[in-house]
């Protein structure tokens, strides 16, 4: 069975922190689909959802650039 990403969680601690820009920065880079819908399951669950606009934009943004079968990451 896979271990869960940390990825996540320290995008959590980045906005727990009060540094959305930092937290923003990563969405923009995150390593895969999988973890920024595990993102999106975190901030639903600390109810940090909704509460930074920019972050929420950021997520919806880095999800569609990355489920684009022509624009991928190479690893």
């Amino acid at each position: 069975m896979a271990r869960p990403s940390p990825w996540p969680d320290k995008v959590i601690a980045l906005l727990r922190a009060g540094n959305p820009a930092a937290a923003i920065a990563q969405i923009k880079v995150a390593p895969s689909v999988k973890d920024l819908r595990a993102l999106e399951k975190a901030l639903a669950k600390e109810r940090l959802a909704g509460r930074w606009k920019d972050v929420d934009a950021a997520v919806a943004d880095s999800l569609q650039a990355l489920s684009a079968p022509r624009l991928h990451r190479s690893p």
